[in-house]
């Protein structure tokens, strides 16, 4: 038997079902193979029954999984006719299984599916052994309480409204058993109304008992979330969220998502997949995600905090739009998206960014961001040094005006920030495809005033393959942070009147070729920030490297899925 990587603690013959296995633990690995001649069991067929595609000669019958993988341990036992498990209680072996009278343990372990999916799956080792069996059991126990990553008390936010109403459904059948399993406590609070979850977690959260924030909702849960949290966090360091110019502080509380919304947009990016049982398997690892946080001001005064989309002029049009037909659910976004799409408006503004500079990465790279990105680590590493150093911020203002900002004006159809790829099922590339969850930066993405025609083109190559930044009429930048102004805002009033009046006006009028001059489309668009309406058109948005940790690993690519879900005869 291959000795198995990192220091060996166990190594003993144990049995699976009828067959004899040799497991050995070490403290990286858990592993059992099949001995020679022993018969192989299969669950969905007669045990001795050919197979219909042939199999490599002893394929199948070894397997290994991480410790760091293993959700528990349950011990079993054979005791007065009973059949019991639970946490730690013991289970009887029935006799048909065996002659001897054994004990047995059951290792609850993740496995991986297809499309980035995890489950939980299990295997019972028995042996006639008592005190072998104990000793499995609690070496097992030892190694996972070395696991210091792994959180022990969680704060869970239900929000029993969002998508189609099944959040609080999709936690107690899918989500609570699994913490239950792996031996989390939760405090479970139900939101009432909006905002209940960022409230609670400004004033009356008691976070130090917790080891984590769970919410269980959509991107819009979300945000709440993020929005109590880091608020919180900043005021506890006093600094002032008005002040663009302040480096806000890391929240120390990892944050979980289990999807339970309309898009899950921040869920997908950073797991793969929008399953609430692969989303839970994550928390129950500690796996830890740092991300970046876009924080937006205007005028010296805090607006909101964004983590995946901005968006002015197609987008922010579109969620406007939305807003009035919230009765018809998720379909309101198509019928929005048509109606803005045929009336083809186009803004007039000026967009100044600051580069990002000693960055490696662009935002047409082939490479995607995934799990241990190097592009995350080299960037981020190096802005948080930069961070470190404590510089005063006048002269790094006095640096960044010295002709490090560059400046854009024109007429756009859309101008969007994506701060990471805002990739869902419905567009599998995203906005922009080669975005990172955490290198300090965001994809500035503008569309130019061009046709109907290429404007769909445009839209088309976010579910194709094709590189939707290789038309004339699209700009992209990767900035740390940027500034917009539209050409006809001269006041706050001006513009949150204008707003109200054009959301009176109809949404099919006459097309002409400047449209502010014959006044036959607003002047003024919106921002959609995360799915949220911004009441002001001129902001500035700088990115804050690694604000925030999810519990998640990032995507893991595919071949990862490939090695590790060998066929098991077991």
């Amino acid at each position: 038997m291959e000795r198995p990587a990192g220091r060996l603690v166990l190594l003993s013959e144990l049995r699976v079902r009828n067959s004899a296995y040799d497991v050995s633990l070490s403290r990286c690995l858990l592993t059992w193979k099949r001995r020679v001649g022993s018969p192989v069991y299969h669950p969905f067929r007669p045990r001795f029954c050919v197979p219909v595609f042939p199999r490599p000669p002893d394929s199948g019958v070894c397997r290994s999984v991480p410790v760091s993988e293993i959700i528990s341990v349950q011990e079993e036992e054979e005791e007065n006719g009973s059949r019991q498990r639970d946490d730690g209680s013991w289970k009887k072996i029935k006799e048909g299984e065996g002659k001897d009278c054994r004990r047995a343990f059951t290792v609850f372990y993740v496995e991986r599916s297809r499309q980035h999916r995890w489950r939980c799956a299990e295997v019972t080792f028995s042996c006639s052994d008592e005190s072998l069996c104990h000793r499995w059991v609690n070496s097992i126990r030892e190694q996972l309480a070395t696991i210091t990553s792994r959180p022990k008390h969680l704060l869970v936010y239900i929000n029993p409204y969002g998508g189609k109403r099944q959040g609080k459904r999709i936690y107690e059948q899918k989500v609570a058993p699994l913490f239950a399993q792996a031996g989390l406590s939760t405090h479970v609070i139900v939101t009432e109304y909006a905002n209940h979850a960022r409230d609670h977690l400004r004033m009356e959260a008691e976070l130090k008992k917790f080891d984590g924030v769970v919410c269980v909702g959509g991107d819009g849960m979300f945000s709440e979330i993020i929005h109590g949290l880091i608020w919180r966090t900043q005021i506890d360091n006093g600094i002032d969220l008005n002040c663009p110019e302040e480096t806000l502080s890391s929240c120390s509380l990892r944050i979980g998502i289990i999807p339970a919304g309309s898009t899950d947009c921040v869920c997908f990016a950073t797991v793969g997949i929008n399953d609430p049982v692969t989303s839970a398997l994550h928390i129950i690892m500690g796996d830890s995600q740092p991300m970046d946080v876009c924080s937006v001001h205007h005028n010296n005064t805090f607006l909101r905090y964004a983590v995946s989309l901005l968006g002015y002029g197609f987008y922010g049009d579109v969620l406007t739009d939305s807003e009035r037909k919230r009765w018809m659910g998720p379909a309101r976004y198509d019928l929005s998206g048509l109606k803005m799409f045929l009336t083809h408006h186009y803004y007039e503004g000026t967009v100044s960014y600051l580069p990002a500079r000693g960055n490696i990465g662009t935002p047409r790279d082939t490479a995607r961001c995934r799990s241990g990105c190097a592009v995350c680590q080299h960037n981020g590493t190096a802005l948080l040094s930069e961070k470190a150093e404590k510089y005063e911020m006048e002269e790094a203002s006095d640096s960044e005006s010295d002709g490090e900002w560059r400046t854009i004006r024109g007429k756009f159809l859309a101008i969007n920030a994506a701060s990471m790829s805002c990739a869902c099922p419905r567009s599998p590339k995203g906005l922009s495809p080669a975005a990172h969850l955490a290198d300090g930066t965001t994809d500035l993405i503008l569309v130019r005033k061009c046709s109907r025609f290429n404007f769909l083109r445009h839209l088309l190559r976010h579910t194709s393959k094709d590189d939707q930044f290789d038309l004339t009429f699209v700009d992209v930048h990767r900035v740390r942070r940027f500034r917009f102004t539209p050409r006809y805002c001269q006041s706050d009033s001006d513009l949150e009147l204008d707003l109200h009046e054009n959301s009176k006006r109809q949404i099919f009028s006459q097309i002409c070729q400047d449209h502010p001059a014959c006044g036959c489309a607003p002047a003024y668009s919106s921002w959609n920030c995360d799915g949220e309406i911004l009441t002001h058109a001129a902001i500035d948005v700088r990115v804050h490297c690694q604000l925030i940790k999810l519990f998640a690993r990032g995507i893991e690519d595919l071949p990862v899925f490939e090695d590790l879900n060998t066929p098991c005869a077991i």
